[in-house]
């Protein structure tokens, strides 16, 4: 488990991933856009950015980007 503070968790059995910011839940995320616009709102105006670095975003059980919704 690493200290980023945003949370991609595992995909859901009907698709999505819960997107936590610090602890707090932001939503059901379907896409990068959806995790985008979370994390916009909690204030990262250039989340596109930050997706692919560790540091700050931990994909959880699973591949990132892959929302399970195919």
């Amino acid at each position: 488990m690493s200290d980023a503070p945003i949370v991609v968790h595992r995909a859901s059995g009907t698709g999505g991933r819960r997107v936590t910011v610090r602890g707090q839940i932001m939503g059901l995320a379907h896409s990068d856009d959806d995790l985008v616009e979370f994390l916009r709102r909690a204030g990262l105006p250039d989340a596109e950015d930050l997706l692919d670095d560790p540091s700050w975003v931990e994909w959880q059980g699973g591949s990132g980007h892959d929302y399970g919704t195919r």
